[in-house]
Parts: structure tokens; C-alpha cells; sequence
């Protein structure tokens, strides 16, 4: 399943590819792509997992870049 979500407040493009990176190594994560001049984030995982996968990548997000908010 794939999903996409905005990003808001992300001020920075080495940040945001510090945030896939992260992403990508989360357990059920297929593939993730941060978006700096897009603000989207788009995430594709196993359906079954996936709100244990965003709570993490809010977790993972809110390390690199305090201030951005994935709006769900």
C-alpha cells in the first residue's frame, strides 16, 4: 500500500534525505520518499502495518527536524 502525506515546516533538503533514509530502515517499510520541494512524504508499506509504521516515521521525523509535522 502507498500513501502520501504532506509535510509542513520542513526547512531543509539535507534534512528531508536524512528523513528517508531513516524512513526506509523502518521494519515493514518497502520503499519511502521525502520530498523537500514538494513538502510529500510518501510511504509505501504493508497495509497491516502501517500505523505502526507512521508512529515511527513522526518519531523518526521529529528527531532530524523538530519543528516538521506530517499532517495525517
Amino acid at each position: 500500500m502507498k500513501k502520501q502525506f504532506k509535510l509542513q515546516d520542513l526547512d531543509c533538503a539535507n534534512c528531508a534525505a536524512k528523513m528517508e533514509e531513516a524512513i526506509k530502515k523502518i521494519d515493514g517499510v518497502e520503499n519511502a520518499s521525502v520530498s523537500f520541494l514538494s513538502q510529500k512524504l510518501v510511504i509505501e508499506a504493508q497495509e497491516a502495518q502501517f500505523d505502526a509504521i507512521m508512529k515511527q516515521a513522526v518519531k523518526v521525523c521529529r528527531r532530524i527536524e523538530p519543528d516538521c509535522t506530517i499532517l495525517l
